[in-house]
């Protein structure tokens, strides 16, 4: 079994200011949003989501594939 980190993965977010408020979106993994009162907050918070979420959905994975699977890095 092979171990990978996405220590080199990138991602993009979305942010915008609203009435005091700065929303952000991770595109490219639903469910990984952050509402902050200041930008950099918001990204400090999208980067801890989107790393639990990663994490989260590789034990689920993990879980999932059962005995004998095999971990291979594909890129998109």
């Amino acid at each position: 079994m092979t171990t990978t980190t996405l220590e080199r993965a990138t991602f993009t977010a979305a942010i915008r200011q609203a009435e005091g408020w700065w929303f952000g979106w991770i595109e490219e993994v639903p469910g990984v949003n952050a509402q902050e009162r200041t930008r950099e907050d918001v990204l400090a918070s999208l980067r801890v989501c989107l790393a639990e979420a990663l994490e989260m959905n590789r034990r689920d994975a993990i879980e999932a594939a059962g005995e004998g699977f095999e971990e291979v890095v594909v890129a998109a």
